[in-house]
Order: structure tokens, then C-alpha cells, then sequence
């Protein structure tokens, strides 16, 4: 009886372990995001904490390796004419989450979609070097089957050029070329991208978005490469409380945290060593100013609030985690570019260049008697309220008078998007290393991403010969003398290069720092 007992004991001990062990098979990412997500839809998207989602759900034509730099992804191979402008895509064999094949046609077809006027989509203008982009996103030209994309057949597809694009290939990891699923598309309309609807091609696929909570994706089984990949599933926290974040993540509740205040960095450098991560970043941090709004459409006004801005002083003294004052609207050290083209003051010592901007002021009619009046706007963030409290402490030695406006990010950009504004806090992660990614915010074409509308002829002619150009060489000139004639009229203010700050747990395995902070969750593990 006994033994029989025991046997029976030990039967169903070792049937808890073995479902204890299946329970912890399943590996857990939990990332701090810093964003709650306003779509999933890869056309509908323009933050870096959308694209850290987004970018695990779908695939491009190429995407980002495990150090960030460019691989194969929805297409294995591709062949690029001697003239450069046609590239031929070779698709690999891999299908959608519900098990259909992804074709050219989806390509295509994503294309075609995200240009097409109806759309409007933020981002499209980030497609036009494809040959007739433009004129079918602006509607001149009403023939889609006009764009520069064809599928020769369901794994062949090609695209041309208007010119030759040196970053052509980087700019296909970005989420404005993702495919989307052509046969839910037309069957549910901009529902497709519910949860009962959805289908991605990526590693992970959604399996529940509550809104301000949490975002879950899960492995996705049809991935072409799922058994490569360790983490089983990965949520996304949308927390704008970088405190907050900290906490969770010195408590174990999250694994990464995508950025952390300031003014935690000595606390954490001295208590988390090993997982606090502070890198190069290719990226500025600026003030976009409303160049169609008086007293902002005056040059001397914006160049005034610009020279105030002591960026020494927010780097150092606000921040000091690493960030380098900012001159320029490229940041040094851009793919084959060279030195930016800095502001002429650069060199100043800052009070003579107080001095000067209230004499610019004076000029264009502004002092004690009639002050600069304005609304500074920044997203929820620890960092941009001190920033913007700096900023405007130093405008009031002008006179201006400088009322703080805090939102959410998602309205707040809506509003810079819409031209709903006086001046803002903004940021700009590279899509790809090419000064051109920076130069375009602010071509009279690009639209909503051009936040102040500003608009000089002599900029666009710059850019539109640069993008004509297959002289390396003589295309850094030109965007340079663009760059040059924009710090001359200051449509945007730089207050500071980038640096990526991460914390990352220690039983993250795979995790590394890139110039364009992308660690995509197939490439990485946990520790068992």
C-alpha cells in the first residue's frame, strides 16, 4: 500500500514539475515604451515607441540587425541597375500570421496605399524617391499603377527611382515601406488592424492592446525564422513617468526602460552600473517655431530666441547624462556628410550674443514696451519640463514673456502636425544615416512633418539638386548649403544632440547599443 502510495506521489510531483516547467518555458520581454501608440497601422505611425511595436509585428524589404545595421528581412537577395535607379527584389518564402503567402503584390500594394492622397498619411513624403511618388501623393498624378513598383511575380518585386538614392536600401527598414496584408486590407478596411482582423509578417503579432496599459504582442509560429526565436512574448508599457519607469524597472516588473530622467543618471550610474546604458544617438532635440505666425514669420525674432538659449547650460547643468549642445539641424558625424553647416554664432561667448539678440529684437520692433508674447508646448516628460523651465528663464532676459503648455505626446504632436502652435518641443531620430533624413522636415513639400511651414525657395532648389546628384561629394554640398540657409533663418532651434539612455536588465541577452537605439526583441533572450 505504501509503495503504491509513494508511487502515486511521485507521479504527480513530477507532473507539477513538469507543468511548472512548461509555465516558465515561455520567456517574457517587458519593456517601458515611454508612449502610448496612436495605431498600429504601419501608415498611420511617427514616433520611435510606435516603431519599437510596429517593428516587431512586420517586416521590411530589409530591417535592422542585431547591432542595428541593415540585413535581409522580407527580401533575401536584390540586384540594383548600373544607373541606380532600379532595384529587384527577390522575396523569400515566408507568409502572414494567418498563414497566407506574402506576394509582391502586398508590396506593392502597401505602397500604392500609404501614397495615395485618401490616406494622408504622415510619413508618406519619406517615399519620394520613388519614381512618381510625389505626384501621386499630391494628387497631380491620379494613375496609381503610375508608381515606380510592380510585381514581375508573387516573389519578384521591382521598384525605380526618380534618381539615384545612396540610402535607398537603409530607408526600406523604415515602417513608411512595410508590406501590409492586401487580402484583410480590402476585406475590413482600416479595421484590419484589430485583433480579431490582424495578420503581420513580422516575429510577433498582437495578442491584446489595452490603451494606456499595455500592448502584447506573442511569437508569431508562421515567422520565417521562428525557431531562432527565444522570447515568447513581449509587452510594451506605455508610461510617460520616467520615475515611474525606474521604479518598475529596480522592482523587476520591466526588463528595459527606454529612457530614464536626467537627473536619476548619478543614482543610477552608481547603483545600477552594469544595467544603465548611455550611448550615441542619432538624433536632435529642437524647438520648431511657427514660421506663418507673427511675430515668428520675422527671421530676426527667431534668431533672437535662439541665441538666448544657453545650451551649455541644459546640457551640463539640466541634463548631464551626455548630450552635446547643439549649432546645427544635422548632427555631426551623419553618413556622408562631413561637418554640418553650423550658426555663424556659434563661437559667441553667450553673453555678447544676449546682447545681440536684444538688439534683433529692438530691430524688428519688440522690447519692455511691447514684449515677445508665447506659448512654449513640450510632451509629458520630467527632462522637457526642466528644459523648457531653463528656456524660458532665459528668454525673460529679452523681455519675452514665455507661458509653458504641457500635453500628452499624441495630442501634442497632433498639434505640430497641424500647425496648431507657437513654439514646441520636438525630436528626431535618424531612419536612416543620411543628412537628407533631417534636411527634408523642412522642404516646403513634406507638409505636416515640416511642423512651421516654413517654406524659402533657395532651401528647396538646394535639396532638389542634391537628390538629382550621383556626385557623393557634390551632394554633400548642396545639403549643406541648404543646412546653411535654414540655421541662417532658424525655422528651427537645435538645443542638443542625442544620447540613447536605456536601462537594461542583466538577464537581457543580446541587447546592444546602435547610433539608432533599435534592439528588435527576435534578436534578443532572456537568462533562464
Amino acid at each position: 500500500m505504501f509503495l503504491k502510495n509513494f508511487k502515486r506521489a511521485a507521479l504527480g510531483f513530477g507532473l507539477v514539475v513538469a507543468l511548472a516547467g512548461t509555465a516558465q518555458a515561455e520567456t517574457v520581454l517587458r519593456v517601458g515604451n515611454m508612449g502610448e501608440p496612436a495605431t498600429l497601422d504601419p501608415h498611420h505611425v511617427a514616433g520611435v515607441w510606435e516603431n519599437r511595436i510596429i517593428g516587431d509585428m512586420f517586416l521590411g524589404l530589409t530591417t535592422e540587425g542585431p547591432d542595428g545595421e541593415v540585413v535581409p528581412g522580407a527580401a533575401e537577395s536584390w540586384t540594383i541597375s548600373d544607373d541606380g535607379l532600379t532595384y529587384t527584389f527577390k522575396l523569400r518564402d515566408h507568409s502572414w500570421s494567418d498563414g497566407t503567402s506574402v506576394t509582391a503584390d502586398d508590396f506593392v500594394f502597401a505602397l500604392r496605399r500609404i501614397l495615395s492622397p485618401e490616406m494622408a498619411a504622415k510619413y508618406a513624403s519619406l517615399l519620394y524617391p520613388i519614381s512618381n511618388a510625389e505626384n501621386i501623393n499630391n494628387a497631380s498624378l491620379t494613375d496609381p499603377s503610375k508608381l515606380g513598383a510592380r510585381a514581375i511575380d508573387s516573389k519578384t518585386l521591382e521598384i525605380t527611382l526618380e534618381a539615384p538614392t545612396p540610402y535607398f536600401i537603409e530607408q526600406l527598414t523604415h515602417y513608411t515601406a512595410f508590406p501590409v496584408p492586401k487580402h484583410l486590407v480590402e476585406a475590413h478596411g482600416d479595421d484590419w488592424i484589430k485583433k480579431e482582423n490582424i495578420a503581420s509578417n513580422g516575429a510577433y503579432v498582437l495578442d491584446e492592446w489595452v490603451p494606456n496599459t499595455h500592448v502584447r504582442l506573442i511569437k508569431n509560429a508562421d515567422f520565417y525564422d521562428a525557431a531562432n526565436v527565444a522570447i515568447d512574448k513581449v509587452e510594451f508599457f506605455p508610461s510617460e513617468d520616467r520615475g515611474a519607469v525606474q521604479k518598475r524597472f529596480r522592482s523587476g516588473e520591466i526588463d528595459i526602460a527606454k529612457d530614464f530622467a536626467s537627473e536619476q543618471f548619478d543614482f543610477l550610474k552608481k547603483n545600477l552600473p552594469d544595467q544603465t546604458r548611455v550611448a550615441p544617438y542619432l538624433g536632435i532635440y529642437y524647438y520648431p517655431v511657427n514660421t506663418t505666425k507673427p511675430p515668428f514669420d520675422d527671421k530676426r525674432v527667431r534668431q533672437a530666441l535662439s541665441m538666448a538659449i544657453d545650451r551649455a547650460a541644459i546640457t551640463d547643468k539640466v541634463l548631464k547624462t551626455g548630450e552635446v549642445p547643439a549649432y546645427s539641424f544635422v548632427p555631426p558625424g551623419t553618413g556622408n556628410y562631413g561637418d554640418p553647416a553650423f550658426v555663424d554664432w556659434m563661437e559667441v561667448p553667450y553673453k555678447e550674443r544676449v546682447e545681440k539678440a536684444k538688439a534683433l529684437l529692438a530691430e524688428a520692433g519688440y522690447g519692455p514696451d511691447n514684449p515677445v508674447k508665447l506659448t512654449l508646448s513640450y510632451n509629458t516628460s520630467e527632462n522637457h519640463k526642466r528644459i523648457a523651465i531653463a528656456v524660458s528663464a532665459m528668454w525673460k532676459q529679452l523681455g519675452v514673456q514665455a507661458e509653458l503648455f504641457n500635453q500628452e505626446v499624441t495630442p501634442h504632436y497632433n498639434k505640430l502636425e497641424q500647425n496648431d502652435f507657437d513654439i514646441a518641443r520636438a525630436g528626431w531620430i535618424a531612419d536612416y544615416n543620411d543628412a537628407q533624413n533631417f534636411l527634408y522636415l523642412l522642404e516646403t513639400r513634406t507638409g505636416r512633418q515640416n511642423y512651421g511651414r516654413y517654406s524659402n525657395p533657395q532651401f528647396d532648389d538646394y535639396m532638389a539638386k542634391a537628390a538629382t546628384t550621383t556626385d557623393m561629394d557634390k551632394r554633400a554640398q548642396y545639403l549643406r548649403s541648404a543646412e546653411a540657409v535654414a540655421m541662417e533663418d532658424q525655422p528651427v532651434i537645435p538645443i542638443y544632440y542625442y544620447v540613447s539612455k536605456n536601462l537594461v536588465s542583466e538577464n537581457v541577452v543580446g541587447w546592444e547599443a546602435n547610433v539608432k537605439d533599435i534592439q528588435r526583441t527576435r534578436f534578443l533572450s532572456i537568462k533562464p
